[in-house]
């Protein structure tokens, strides 16, 4: 059975699309790709159960459309699994629908947290196959696989790829899959169903490492303003935020608890990353990175086994998590860049969207990183419904000051959009602050919600942190951190970066 997992191209008038592996959705005027661990982690199980799978990114591959449509037309798929985001759903409607014109006998799936948040939706625009709802895409994709492949056999036992699916080992204890895992929504005798709820309850640490060569892990390696050191790539040590509790993050959709593997899973595969494919930065995607003593574990691993020295490594934190003692620890084990999320230095703010944080804590935490010498990535949104133009000023006024004191080392500014699922969303649904349910006005051109500022007012706000880059205290203080030639590298592709944003929230 042979299986692709595709990106297709998209329309390129608004810019790259972030679709992969991304949980705020943006156009970006400057190419930047994300590598997908988890549809890579898809594609490597089905491909370790025997399955015949080709790994289809054409948005890093910036392939046109024509060519996307002649190579699904070369190959003929069984089945084509495609990962959406809601400002593009739309747009993956009309491609399901010239797919399955071409092509009625092939199986088509969506997956991702807008379809898990509005299944029947995409069931009922399109001519989909199947919906994978809930975030273990890997997993469930499967379960599916396994659930067609047994009813081929039955219904198909003359089929010219009847000896390939044949060889496929099974385990000594698998039969054929019967019934089709939960969270999934499909057609049967012109009626949508479902398999009720989705369950997360696949155990992370007996998942293969994710085959690089298979994913094209080069077409991620490059071209990403986190890195310093490149080639660079991405894990995931767990899924996906042990606070899962921002009420703007469609991820708590799709992971609504937390799980991890275990210090010593994550460094094999970082040793194995490091040997076999030269990588020197790793990103870990986990929406926050464990703490604790799962923490001092894995960095005294990275210590003992002496990969400190030959990789660093970014991850997402939440302020207020960490010691100094566990930032002056992480330091020593490698890691360089922390991505924490500021959102707003309103206190009102932060309370509603359920933060559970403090501004003096998000100053406090900048701080001890930095002196403990990492390197501080602060996030932050402009746009809630509730937040006065002199209210955003204040969070514009704390990113800026942090980056100015080289507190923070880097930003990203974005709009507030209110994602389907999304305790957020239901909220601007009670109180009518929703401009449009149009999704493809849901891509950060614009604020979709009703606030006391005006549109320009808010895109302004973003453009006004990125502007920092131009300040003589920014500037003379990155100077100052300037050791050696990737430094310069690095700040290159930053300015580039920075440029780039300008134009994206013009």
């Amino acid at each position: 059975m042979k299986v692709i997992i595709s990106y297709p191209p998209l329309p390129k008038a608004k810019g790259h699309p972030m679709i992969a592996q991304n949980r705020q959705f943006q156009f970006f005027s400057n190419p930047t790709n994300i590598y997908p661990v988890i549809p890579a982690s898809a594609a490597t199980l089905l491909q370790e159960n025997g399955f015949e799978v080709i790994w289809n990114d054409a948005i890093a591959e910036e392939w046109t459309y024509e060519r996307f449509l002649d190579f699904f037309t070369e190959q003929q798929p069984h089945l084509l699994a495609m990962e959406t985001k809601t400002p593009v759903v739309k747009q993956h409607w009309r491609i399901i629908a010239e797919l399955k014109e071409m092509s009625p006998d092939t199986k088509i799936v969506l997956m991702g947290d807008h379809v898990t948040a509005l299944p029947e939706e995409s069931m009922r625009e399109c001519p989909v196959d199947f919906v994978i709802t809930g975030g273990d895409y890997d997993f469930s994709l499967l379960g599916l696989c396994e659930y067609l492949d047994a009813g081929c056999r039955v219904q198909d036992a003359e089929d010219e790829r009847q000896e390939t699916r044949n060889k496929r080992p099974r385990t000594k204890d698998q039969g054929p899959r019967t019934r089709l895992p939960p969270g999934v929504w499909y057609r049967e005798d012109g009626e949508i169903r479902d398999t009720g709820p989705f369950r997360l309850e696949g155990d992370l640490n007996k998942l293969p490492f994710i085959d690089r060569q298979l994913t094209k892990w080069w077409l991620y390696s490059e071209k990403n303003g986190n890195y310093k050191r490149t080639p660079g790539t991405y894990i995931m040590a767990g899924r996906d935020c042990w606070h899962h509790r921002c009420t703007f993050c469609s991820w708590t959709t799709i992971f609504p608890s937390y799980r991890v593997r275990s210090p010593e899973n994550v460094l094999d595969e970082i040793g194995s990353l490091i040997e076999e494919y030269g990588v020197r930065e790793i990103m870990d995607d986990t929406g926050t990175f464990p703490v604790g003593e799962w923490l001092r574990d894995f960095c005294r691993g990275m210590i003992e086994r002496g990969y400190n020295k030959r990789v660093a490594l970014d991850c997402n934190m939440r302020f207020g998590a960490l010691s100094f003692q566990d930032y002056e620890l992480m330091k020593e084990a490698g890691f360089r860049l922390l991505l924490f999320g500021l959102e707003s230095a309103n206190q009102e703010t932060l309370d509603r969207i359920n933060k559970r944080l403090t501004v003096e804590e998000i100053v406090e935490s900048c701080r001890m990183a930095r002196a403990a010498g990492l390197y501080p990535h602060v996030t932050i949104m402009f746009g809630y419904p509730w937040e006065t133009y002199e209210d955003a000023l204040n969070t514009l006024n704390l990113g800026r000051h942090l980056l100015k004191k080289g507190w923070a080392y880097t930003v990203q500014a974005t709009v507030v959009i209110p994602y389907p699922g999304t305790p957020l969303f239901e909220e601007c649904k009670a109180n009518g602050w929703l401009k449009t349910l149009d999704w493809d006005r849901y891509d950060m051109k614009e604020p979709v919600m009703v606030t006391p500022m005006r549109d320009e007012q808010v895109m302004g706000l973003v453009q006004g942190i990125y502007s920092v880059a131009f300040d003589p205290e920014f500037l003379f203080r990155k100077a100052l951190t300037v050791r050696d030639l990737d430094d310069l590298r690095y700040f290159w592709r930053a300015g580039v970066k920075v440029v780039g944003h300008l134009r994206d929230f013009m």
